[in-house]
């Protein structure tokens, strides 16, 4: 054979070897592609189960949540629909007795304002503070003493000091509440009749005792911090700090500027801009006097209202400066107090032991 047919031969055979090697090339490629392609396939599946697995999670928390709503609003219609029904019931007996009482003071209204508004929290305060400075005073009943606050302070109080006191006290209800009801009234009256016929009824008391707490905690606040304020504090809220272990009486004993700046001024404006019914403001002073009374007394007695955060203020000064405690924590002027035995015992006591024995001050500050 000549020599070009052996080469034209070699080359063919080297074509269809190569021709071989893409096949098998693009024979794989295919085969992969397949592979990958069924792989691609089964991932959608994956995908939608996982996607299965967090809106399994969402509907179970929107029904968590939901069903907690609904029992929440369930409770509390039922709450407030028992509420109702008893002051419904009652109801009658009240506007009845209101009645009786807009006959006996026809045309003399503003005596009867002043009885309401004035005279009876303030016989409220006495007999609830009674009370406590016979313990002030004697030790007895023994038991009671195991709830003071301030361990071995006011054991037996200072005689002189609680005279002077409690002429301040009746000196600034006699000069300056009496006067401020009186004032008061001629304004309620233009803006809404305090002693109008029909009483307000329960949903919009509780509507209207919720915003004087709100107003008196605001107002409360930054008013009783400016009296901290240097300017001020030496010639008028010092008065109120000689006592560092407070007693409840002492609630109201300041100086004539703090009195109405920081104890009148918070409590009356609620009732003012609301045009409050004097059923209302009569309870709602009645019930700011007892509760200042409880934060003022030293005393952290079971089923009463914490007086720790107040009691805490007299002794350290600048700390603890609000009613709630709300806009001290959003101000930060309670971080100390939050560090101390006295926040651990800042809680409604349920039971009879004291809490200064199950939460007793640490040893060294003890000694």
């Amino acid at each position: 054979m000549p020599p070009g047919g052996v080469e034209r031969n070699t080359q063919g055979r080297g074509c269809e070897k190569r021709q071989d090697r893409q096949t098998v090339v693009a024979v794989t490629e295919e085969t992969n592609g397949k592979k990958g392609q069924a792989g691609r396939r089964k991932l959608p599946p994956e995908k939608s189960e996982q996607e299965g697995h967090i809106w399994g999670s969402m509907q179970n928390t929107a029904f968590i949540l939901g069903s907690g709503l609904l029992l929440s609003v369930a409770f509390w219609n039922s709450l407030t629909w028992h509420l109702q029904r008893f002051w419904g019931a009652s109801g009658y007996f009240w506007q009845a007795q209101w009645e009786r009482l807009l006959w006996k003071f026809e045309g003399k209204e503003w005596i009867l304002f002043i009885i309401g508004a004035a005279l009876v929290p303030v016989l409220l305060f006495w007999a609830f503070n009674g009370l406590l400075l016979v313990v002030d005073t004697t030790g007895k009943p023994n038991f009671i003493s195991r709830y003071r606050i301030q361990l071995g302070k006011n054991e037996p109080v200072d005689s002189v000091k609680l005279r002077q006191s409690i002429r301040t006290v009746l000196f600034n209800q006699c000069t300056i509440s009496l006067p401020v009801v009186v004032f008061l009234y001629p304004f309620l009256k233009r803006w809404g009749d305090p002693c109008r016929r029909e009483l307000p009824t329960l949903h919009w008391f509780l509507l209207e005792l919720a915003l004087f707490t709100l107003t008196e905690e605001v107002l409360f606040y930054y008013s009783h911090r400016l009296l901290h304020h240097p300017t001020f504090y030496k010639k008028i809220h010092k008065k109120h700090h000689e006592w560092t272990a407070p007693i409840g009486v002492i609630s109201l004993y300041a100086h004539p500027i703090e009195y109405v700046a920081s104890n009148m001024l918070p409590a009356t404006v609620g009732p003012l801009v609301m045009g409050s019914h004097l059923s209302s403001i009569t309870v709602w002073f009645s019930l700011a006097l007892i509760i200042t009374s409880i934060s003022h007394c030293g005393y952290h007695l079971p089923f009463l209202p914490s007086p720790e955060f107040h009691d805490y203020h007299h002794l350290k000064f600048n700390q603890c400066y609000g009613v709630l405690g709300v806009l001290d924590h959003l101000h930060g002027t309670d971080t100390v107090f939050k560090q101390t035995k006295a926040y651990e015992r800042h809680v409604l006591l349920l039971g009879f032991t004291p809490l200064s024995e199950s939460i007793p001050d640490s040893p060294k500050k003890m000694e």
